[in-house]
Formats: C-alpha cells, structure tokens, sequence
C-alpha cells in the first residue's frame, strides 16, 4: 500500500493506515492544506473551488471527504460530481472560482485515488505552489471556519455539455467535414467518465459511437492505461463493427489513444504528432513535448517550418515551456494533447475533435495516416523501487557511466546516440523509476531499454 506526495498532489492507495495509504484522514487533511492555500492567494469574503471526480469506486467518498472539509474552512464549492480531468480545468475560470481539485488516479489501478490540485486559472500548481501546500500539511497550519462562516456546496452536472460546447467553437474543428465522412467509432471508456464525455462529443460531431466498457462504474474490465497489451476487447470490437477506428482514454479522460481500421494500434506517442500534424498544416507555429516523447513530433514540426523544444516530465513543465516558447499545440507522448486556444491542460475531447478533423479532410485510412508520418519505435519499462535503493546515486552514476553522448539531466537522465534516446527517471506518481527508450525499430527499442535496465541493476546490484 502506498502514499505519495508531491507538488502536484496527493496519491495513494485506499485503506490501510494513517499516512501509508490514502486515508480519510490523509484526504481531509491535505484538502484542508489546500484549502488554506487558496485562502493564502487573496484576502476577500468569499472563496469557491471547483471538484469533480472520475467513476472510481472510491470517488464519492473521498470527494464527499474534500467537499466538506472545504465547507469548514469556509470555501464554497462547485460540485461537479462525475467529471473528466480537462472538464474540472476549464470550469474553473468558468466559474471565477480560486482553484480546483480533480479526484482521480489517472492511468492508476481501481485501488488508487489522488487529489490533483489547480490554480485560479484552471492549471497546475507549479512546484513552488505544491510545496507550499506540502509544508501547510505537515506542519497543520490551518484553520477552520465559525459556524456562521461555512461554506455552500452547490452541483452543476451540465459541465461535460458545456466542453463540449467549446471543443465545438474551435475553429479549427471541421464540423461539417467530420459530419460527412460518416464515421463509424468504438469508444473503450474503461468504464469511468470518457465512457459519459466521449460518446458525447461523438454524437454531437455527426459521428456514430459503439460503446464498449462505459458503464461508469469505476470497475476497470481491464488496466486503464492505454497501452496495446490491455486493449484486446477494443481491437477486436473494432474489426468486428467494421469501424473506421477505435479511441480509448483512461479514467479521467486526459490521456487519448487511437486503433486503426485493423485493429492495431496507432501508437499514443503519435496521438499528439497527428493532432500537431493538422494544427500547424492551418496555423505555423512551434511545439513542446515532454522529454520522454517521440521524435516525430520534432519531424513533423520542423516539416511544417516551426522549432520544437522538449521540457522536463510533467504537465506543469510542458505547459511553462509552450508559454515561454508561444507553442501553439504541445502535449506529452502518453496521449495527452494540449492545445492553447483551448486551455493549457492535456485534454482528450479536443484530441478526438482535432483528429476527425484531420482525417475527415485528408480523406485516408487511420492505417494509411499513420504510415505517413516517420517511424519510430518505443519501448516503455520500469523497475520497481525498494527502500534501500538511492536513485539519485544510480542516476548519477548513469550519467557519469555515459558521459561521451550527448546527455539531458533536467529530469533524471536522458541519453541521446546518433539515432535512438534512453531516458530514465524516477516516476512523480508510482514508485517505480521508468525507462523509455527510442529507436528505428522495436527490437532495437527493447534491446537499448534492456541494456539501460541490465546497467542498473549492475549499479544497484539487484
């Protein structure tokens, strides 16, 4: 059972003890940290804060925990109830709220819950802003309101139409040309929000939608993140309905992954590539990804005249850097699209809005899409971490150990040979340290992840 802490929020295991797993008490208290923050940021009379949470089953209890220790601390929620990740990020400047909180694990087994925690603009708190709220938890600095100064809750479910509404309004959705391409669609929606919000948005863009798994009950029919080796059902649904493709998101629907015609995968890596692909063929600009993501967005870009540039791991450093370099789509490899005219946060609506569009004009087979752009292979591993394990020294000593290559260390390291990538890292959600590798083909891929692991281990002596 495990709690991680960190400036992006709060995650762990439900059950357990106090403090080694995500407890009642852990979730009150850290909501009450949180909430001591936002009072922090204005003196005024009235404070409002967003929640909204995917179909976990543990979601109406930790978010009926979060709301109400909200109430005590005197801030007024908006109750979202069942919501996806971007839906919570744009109602908070909707709603002229000071924050917002998303209850959810990501791509985290049904046994995880978390506490994502935004700013008044709909955003991730950067780390000094985390840190902050880490140091108020530890050291109980916060206090709570009188009787007659408690906050209100008041729900507002109409949230999911309303981005879809956006997603609509941007111009770049091709609406008319989605509408007559007929699309046929699997949707996999692991059984949480996307199952609520992508059919949706489907239905509205003229596109028919076969549900698979969106039941939004929390129980995950398989591992929710979007990965091939999970996928089986949707490949096979989409073969069987004869559809134009299949999309699936995790459950809380930040994170986009396509199947083709065939029932191959897409690859989430080229999720952001394709989206990147249509936005800059309209609009020249530059991109960011993550440092972890593939090389074909940097193709891609460059073939369209703009500069690509890679930030360290994490949604809060791809958004920093798109606002300092004027990024006009950015995202990370895992799926997840960002999309400024929009809002800064990773959003899967919009992923799916701007892909039918993209495939809508160019008239072409997912396959055939997909085998346009340049050919990269990656491999995606990890090894477990134990106590008596230093990180940081085994980074260290990888850093030194290939010192000769052109070498990355804002997040962990990355090793960059003439035409394959190595990066590793310690994880900010799991207590892992994961090593993403890149190369011309699969086997080369796995064959550099299993020399980078084998090195490791030699280190550590595992």
């Amino acid at each position: 059972m495990t709690l991680i802490k960190s400036i992006s929020g709060i995650r762990g295991t439900i059950g357990g003890a106090v403090d080694d797993n995500l407890t009642p008490i852990d979730a009150v208290k850290f909501a009450a940290a949180y909430g001591a923050w936002v009072k922090q940021q204005r003196n005024k009379e009235n404070y409002r804060v967003v929640v909204g949470r995917d179909a976990r089953i543990s979601g109406e209890m930790i978010q009926s925990l979060v709301m109400n220790t909200l109430v005590g601390m005197g801030i007024h929620v908006i109750d979202l109830g069942l919501s996806t990740t971007p839906t919570v990020e744009i109602a908070v400047p909707m709603e002229h709220a000071d924050g917002g909180i998303i209850l959810t694990a990501s791509h985290n087994p049904k046994q995880w819950n978390a506490l994502k925690l935004l700013n008044a603009k709909g955003e991730f708190l950067n780390g000094v802003e985390g840190e902050k709220i880490l140091k108020i938890a530890e050291t109980n600095s916060m206090n709570f309101s009188e009787v007659d100064d408690l906050g209100k809750i008041t729900k507002n479910e109409a949230y999911i139409d309303l981005h879809i509404d956006e997603v609509l309004e941007l111009p770049l959705v091709n609406k008319k040309a989605i509408e007559a391409a007929n699309f046929k669609v699997v949707v996999d929606g692991v059984n949480s929000t996307g199952g609520i919000a992508i059919p949706l948005l489907l239905e509205r863009l003229g596109v028919h939608p076969v549900k698979l798994y969106c039941e939004p009950n929390g129980h995950f029919p398989h591992n929710p993140e979007p990965l091939k080796e999970h996928l089986t059902d949707l490949s096979e649904a989409v073969v069987k309905e004869r559809a134009d493709f299949g999309i699936v998101v995790d459950p809380d629907v930040d994170r986009l992954a396509f199947m083709d015609e065939t029932g191959e995968m897409f690859g989430e890596e080229y999720t952001l590539v394709a989206c990147a692909d249509y936005v800059l063929s309209k609009i020249p600009g530059n991109t960011v990804s993550n440092m972890s993501s593939t090389r074909a967005l940097r193709d891609v870009t460059e073939k369209h005249g703009g500069v690509y540039e890679a930030s360290a791991v994490g949604e809060v450093n791809v958004v920093e850097l798109m606002k300092k370099n004027n990024a006009i789509i950015g995202g990370e490899g895992n799926g997840g699209i960002i999309y400024p005219a929009s809002h800064y946060g990773r959003d899967a609506l919009v992923g799916v809005a701007l892909f039918l569009s993209l495939l809508a004009e160019k008239k072409m087979k997912v396959s055939e899409l997909r085998a346009s752009y340049p050919n990269y292979y990656m491999s995606k591993k990890k090894i477990q971490l134990t106590p008596e394990l230093d990180v940081d020294a085994i980074l260290k000593t990888m850093e030194e150990k290939y010192s000769h290559e052109n070498l990355t260390t804002i997040d962990g390291v990355k090793i960059d040979f003439s035409n394959s990538w190595a990066h590793l890292r310690k994880s900010n959600t799991e207590p892992i340290i994961r090593i993403y590798t890149e190369a011309p083909s699969q086997k080369e891929a796995s064959d550099l992840a299993d020399r980078i692991i084998s090195d490791i281990n030699t280190i550590a002596d595992i």
